[in-house]
């Protein structure tokens, strides 16, 4: 079964700066966003590892956000933790439309 999403237009506030990582709210929910070889990534807000601020590290120039606390890296397109130490970063897709980018939030269990 694939998945569902929910889809949010964002703010015409999303970083258009390469590699900068911003902050918006999604339905209640704080998410980041960068920009990598001119595509928008979201990402999630905290580190899987020990809840780093990921709108605090940075992006490498391998297309990996960098977390401030233990500079674990994990790649933008898919969350996968190329620094090897086994954790995921949640990652959300994000749509580009005519009237702007949207973010799509997967629908829980219970239909929302």
């Amino acid at each position: 079964m694939s998945k569902q999403y929910n889809w949010y237009r964002l703010t015409d506030e999303v970083s258009a700066d390469e590699q900068a990582i911003t902050v918006q709210e999604v339905n209640g929910k704080k998410v980041c966003f960068s920009r990598y070889q001119g595509q928008l990534y979201a990402f999630a807000y905290k580190c899987p590892h020990a809840g780093g601020i990921m709108a605090d590290g940075r992006m490498d120039g391998h297309g990996n956000v960098v977390c401030p606390l233990h500079r674990y890296k994990f790649s933008v397109r898919n969350g996968y933790n190329s620094s090897g130490e086994g954790f995921y970063l949640k990652t959300y897709p994000v749509e580009m439309r005519e009237d702007g980018a949207y973010v799509g939030l997967e629908k829980s269990w219970l239909g929302w």
